[in-house]
């Protein structure tokens, strides 16, 4: 896999906290939920323009996140108490907020590890905007929803089920739907739109989400731009388990861990020791990727590697492996949407190849797809010849996101 895929990425990038002494929101009665950050559009503005992320002529929002509790279901079929945040922007014409309703993007965040980092956490902690709700919300003026996922915030006690589609799709869609019966019990007027989008694993589940939304036909969805995700992730795990070294061992741990879970297996048969006794305590979402990787080996696999022999072995001879069909089961780049998909990615991903999203459409595509689309960021971007590698493409693609919505948004709803 290269280096890790970094979730955290556009909370480091847009991480606000301190810029203005902003101070804890006053006390506000709703019904269902709890108010962590409220900032009016002035003074958003003013934190932009300081950012370099706005200038004096950008029509920006306020920002107002709720911490939203609600009810899902994990991989063994356990309803699970989880949590999400909802940023609602401030300051839209009355014309938006009082009759046309807000369109909602769902937004899935990508690779954490501790619970400090989720959306949630960071707006209780800091009082103060950061991440992709920034570009969503005070930039885009949507309703952004980013689910914790199970693991985080309320389920942190619950292991987290890492790039495992029924969870990740689970914990989304009962997002929206808590989401929306949220908007209804106060006040906040939506308008039925919605788009799908989410970085790194957040693309995976936003894709997750979205076949889980049209097999169920309860949900309509304008859009999605799954950004940047492991779709085909049979391909991707025959990957990285052929290469010598892990840049990063923590991914593919916690694959291996999550998984273990998932299928009832014992992860002392993936993992060698001394590492797999450690498992436990790595992935109790107390400690940081650095911290994580510090404990394990780069060694891919054999008797000093991360993967015991017998296992990857037996992994690419026999087809009835439980984790082949594992493997097979959580592919989501193998299947046919109706929604329009516009895969976004940069062309210079070594974290996620941009081979991964070409497979996707080219997959979707043969299997009858006719709105599926590969976008590549550079390109929408006029960069020339400049090719942007993962870390540093999420904020670009939240950007080329975010106008395709907006672009959307203006020509169904009229704003």
């Amino acid at each position: 896999m290269g280096k890790i895929i970094q979730g955290v990425w556009v909370v480091c990038m847009l991480m606000l906290t301190g810029c203005n002494d902003l101070d804890k929101p006053v006390s506000e009665e709703v019904e269902g939920a709890k108010v962590l950050v409220d900032i009016n559009s002035i003074t958003m503005k003013k934190i932009l323009v300081a950012k370099g992320l706005a200038t004096a002529d950008t029509t920006v929002f306020g920002y107002k996140a709720y911490k939203v509790p609600y009810v899902t279901t994990d991989e063994e079929g356990n309803r699970i108490d989880v949590s999400g945040l909802m940023v609602v922007p401030v300051g839209m014409p009355a014309v938006v907020s009082e009759t046309i309703g807000y369109s909602l993007v769902s937004d899935d965040h990508g690779t954490i590890f501790t619970n400090s980092e989720t959306s949630t956490e960071v707006a209780r902690e800091t009082f103060a905007p950061a991440g992709s709700a920034v570009i969503l919300t005070s930039l885009g003026g949507f309703v952004t929803l980013q689910p914790d996922y199970i693991g985080f915030g309320d389920a942190n006690n619950h292991y987290h089920p890492f790039v495992l589609k029924k969870s990740l799709a689970n914990a989304t869609v009962d997002f929206i739907k808590a989401a929306r019966e949220f908007s209804a019990n106060n006040g906040i007027k939506l308008n039925g739109q919605l788009f799908l989008t989410g970085y790194s694993e957040g693309g995976y589940a936003a894709m997750a989400t979205l076949q889980k939304i049209e097999a169920e036909d309860e949900i309509t969805v304008s859009m999605a731009a799954p950004m940047a995700g492991p779709y085909a992730f049979e391909a991707m795990a025959m990957g990285v388990l052929s290469t010598p070294t892990l840049s990063v061992p923590s991914f593919m741990a916690n694959i291996a861990y999550a998984y273990a879970k998932a299928y009832d297996e014992d992860v002392s048969n993936i993992i060698n020791e001394p590492y797999a006794s450690k498992l436990d305590a790595l992935f109790d979402g107390s400690k940081v990727r650095t911290e994580i990787d510090a404990a394990l080996t780069t060694v891919t696999t054999g008797e000093e590697g991360l993967f015991s022999l017998a296992f990857v072995h037996d992994f690419f001879t026999n087809e009835e492996n439980w984790f082949k069909k594992a493997a097979q089961e959580n592919n989501v780049h193998n299947w046919v949407p109706t929604t329009a998909v516009r895969l976004v990615q940069c062309k210079g991903d070594s974290v996620i190849p941009y081979a991964i999203t070409q497979l996707t459409e080219g997959t979707m595509q043969k299997m009858g797809a006719t709105n599926v689309v590969a976008v590549p960021v550079e390109e929408t971007l006029g960069l020339g010849d400049i090719l942007v590698d993962h870390a540093d493409c999420g904020l670009m693609a939240y950007q080329v996101a975010t106008g395709m919505f907006a672009k959307e948004r203006k020509a169904t709803v009229g704003y």
